[in-house]
């Protein structure tokens, strides 16, 4: 460690002991099928963004955080390399974790680390130089044709061993720095795991294990009877195989990461895509059209059972088909499993999807390449995704907590339904997209379909709406809204530190026919009643 090092790591332990406050570790904790992060003890809505993958330098850090504040997130996403990390054997680099962890407190940020260890997007790129020289000891997957590929193997202990003690470097100064304000809250432990260019390892010994019997463990979790691996798994032998060596490899550095600092850990999923639902990623096959062994969504169980130290695993979405997200987010939500989407893409078209990911329960929703360095948008940034979240983060914390306890749900607009109903038992609220709206015509909808609502029970006759072009009539079951029902207050306002605060009442134009949202957007308290 250099001078400028050793002065930025003892600024940042100056820093965290005049900023001590006593705060809660993050974890993650569910109740009744619902999941929370919880954050000095209440539940944390990550309004996240990723950075681009070569923007966690300390050179380049003044280009990101105006991007992330310019974005009203309140939680940075941003890479650690391995490379850099550990330059040579044992000898460690801590001055990017520094200058993240430093940058974030002073921008008034949580953070999330991404360890680029091992496998970055299915390859071997952020491995150091001296691994990379050194494939007798630090060995590669070898394909069919018996050739070796860019991807470190997750059938070595060495490559095991070797990302292992990096990654509790790293952690235990982590503890050392931030084990009191809890900066950081969740580690993503790789990126994108898995082989791209083989379906698993093909090396001599990986063989000899693939011809015999599949071990017991596996056989009990998947639920197959006695076999060797093409017996068991037949046309996902190879792929199963992959997955069941990589997850414990890596369970094992998750594992001794969290023995060092134990907060929340997840993994990130490059998902399986429908032929042709992307241009560039238009074959399902494991290790060419998305990295094999990694969590995709049929090796999702397998993943649980056998990396129980990863709390989360969480989709990288790329497609901005509404109903192909909707099968993912699916996917991921189980009741062992919280909803989490560490990427997603940063057009206007994956705006609307925040709102789909929320009604589903998710704990965070964060776009990717977000910063000033040129690399994914040359404007001001991710118009549609700024206008979400300058919405919801005056009152993110109001929306963990009632998303949480079950009373929050939200409706996307849909090619072909302009319309939507969300239950809420005594009262139910339609949705309606596309407003305002000539006299006497029915809801137009809009142009790209982006209009999205939240509806959150407050009380029995009380709720908080907000929307982006979007309308929301309340109404008592098999009854039309307007019919034996009124708005007794609507207030326009925001949260500030947990309390309501009112800008003024609606009525007139802002609620005939509904709770009118205009493209601005807004947030509404409501209370109604029935005559």
């Amino acid at each position: 460690m250099n001078r400028a090092q050793a002065l930025l790591s003892t600024a940042l332990l100056t820093l965290g002991a005049v900023n001590a406050f006593a705060t809660e570790a993050p974890r993650v904790v569910h109740q009744d099928g619902l999941y929370a992060l919880m954050v000095d003890g209440a539940p944390y809505l990550v309004l996240g963004a990723q950075i681009n993958n070569s923007s966690s330098w300390p050179a380049i850090l003044p280009k990101v955080w105006p991007a992330l504040e310019d974005m009203h997130v309140n939680t940075a996403e941003a890479p650690v390399y391995w490379e850099q990390l550990e330059p040579k054997p044992g000898s460690f680099d801590f001055s990017t974790v520094d200058a993240l962890v430093m940058g974030a407190r002073e921008h008034h940020l949580q953070l999330v680390l991404l360890w680029f260890g091992t496998w970055k997007n299915g390859n071997m790129h952020y491995v150091p130089e001296w691994v990379k020289t050194d494939p007798r000891k630090y060995p590669r997957m070898i394909n069919a044709a018996g050739e070796p590929i860019d991807v470190l193997s997750a059938n070595s202990n060495t490559n095991r061993d070797a990302d292992k003690r990096a990654f509790t470097a790293m952690m235990r100064h982590l503890k050392e720095i931030d084990a009191t304000n809890h900066t950081v809250l969740m580690i993503q432990v790789e990126n994108e795991s898995g082989g791209i260019g083989s379906p698993r390892d093909f090396s001599p010994a990986s063989n000899k294990e693939f011809a015999g019997e599949v071990p017991a463990d596996l056989l009990k979790v998947m639920g197959k009877p006695r076999g060797n691996w093409s017996e068991v798994f037949s046309g996902k032998a190879d792929e199963t195989f992959q997955a069941y060596h990589q997850s414990r490899y890596v369970n094992e550095i998750a594992a001794a990461g969290k023995r060092e600092f134990d907060i929340p850990m997840y993994c990130n999923v490059w998902i399986s895509y429908p032929v042709a639902e992307l241009p560039e990623r238009q074959i399902p096959n494991p290790g060419i059209g998305y990295p094999s062994g990694g969590p995709v969504q049929d090796m999702i169980s397998l993943w649980k059972a056998f990396a129980p130290s990863i709390d989360i695993i969480g989709p990288d979405i790329y497609s901005d088909d509404i109903g192909f997200y909707r099968q993912v987010l699916a996917a991921y939500r189980r009741p062992d499993n919280a909803l989490w989407i560490p990427e997603t893409g940063n057009g206007d078209s994956y705006a609307p999807f925040f709102f789909l990911a929320l009604g589903q329960g998710a704990i965070g929703f964060s776009p990717f390449g977000v910063d000033h360095t040129g690399w994914t948008f040359t404007d001001n940034g991710p118009k549609a995704h700024t206008e979400n979240f300058a919405l919801i983060s005056p009152m993110a914390r109001e929306i963990a907590k009632l998303n949480y306890e079950g009373k929050l749900k939200t409706a996307v607009e849909e090619a072909g339904a302009t319309s939507q109903e969300l239950d809420f038992g005594a009262w139910q609220a339609a949705v309606r997209f596309g407003f305002p709206q000539p006299d006497g015509h029915r809801p137009p909808g809009t142009p790209d379909h982006h209009g999205r609502a939240l509806v959150a029970q407050l009380g029995p006759d009380e709720f908080l709406v907000a929307g982006v072009d979007a309308s929301v009539a309340f109404h008592v079951p098999g009854r039309l809204p307007g019919l034996r029902m009124q708005i007794l207050r609507a207030e326009e306002g925001y949260y500030e530190n947990g309390t309501w605060h009112m800008t003024r009442l609606w009525n007139g134009d802002q609620t005939d026919r509904g709770i009118n949202f205009k493209h601005a957007g807004a947030v509404v308290r409501i209370r109604i009643g029935t005559f």
